[in-house]
């Protein structure tokens, strides 16, 4: 028997086998994960790319049940880690970035429409039945920020550019002004 991560079963025959599913996989296991991080470190010079990035771990953990008495509606709740190499966006300098998602979701297709109870997100499936390891995957996307960057910006100081950080201001309207004030 194969890894369970990978394998594709409805979720009613997750949940009916009570499966839990431990997660040790590397990022370079989950391929859309990989292409929006490798998207992400392309921005930095080729020197600055962290080497083994490929590498970090991903982990945690699955718990397929029932979210009601009668086992007519299958869940999946769990958590899943990982810390990563990211670009700062107000820097622009690599950094170690961690995402932790907590999951407690009804898996359903667009037919059964199942609503969400007060603890359970619905999840829609394009067809009946679910791979574990598409489920961590879109997690993880849905986790990573839009604008990734330091915790603090004095993080971010550690990177100021030599000469002591000062900046030259360019106004490109600046000769204009002076002439509507010599004008007036």
């Amino acid at each position: 028997m194969g890894n369970p991560l990978h394998e594709r079963r409805t979720a009613a025959e997750w949940a009916a086998a009570s499966q839990v599913i431990d997660i040790e996989d590397k990022i370079d296991d989950f391929e859309q994960f990989s292409a929006i991080i490798e998207t992400d470190l392309a921005a930095l010079d080729a020197g600055k790319i962290p080497a083994n990035w490929r590498e970090s771990v991903i982990s945690g953990r699955l718990a397929f049940g029932f979210a009601d008495a009668q086992q007519r509606l299958p869940s999946l709740v769990g958590n899943v880690t990982v810390t990563l190499d990211a670009v700062c966006q107000r820097c622009l300098e690599p950094f170690k970035l961690t995402l932790v998602s907590e999951l407690r979701l009804l898996p359903t297709t667009a037919e059964q429409g199942v609503s969400a109870g007060a603890d359970f997100e619905p999840w829609e499936l394009d067809d009946d039945r679910i791979c574990p390891a598409d489920v961590v995957e879109e997690v993880l996307i849905m986790a990573m920020p839009l604008s990734a960057m330091h915790d603090t910006a004095e993080a971010c100081r550690e990177f100021e550019p030599a000469g002591g950080g000062v900046e030259r201001t360019v106004r490109p309207f600046a000769a204009l002004k002076d002439r509507m004030d010599q004008d007036t």
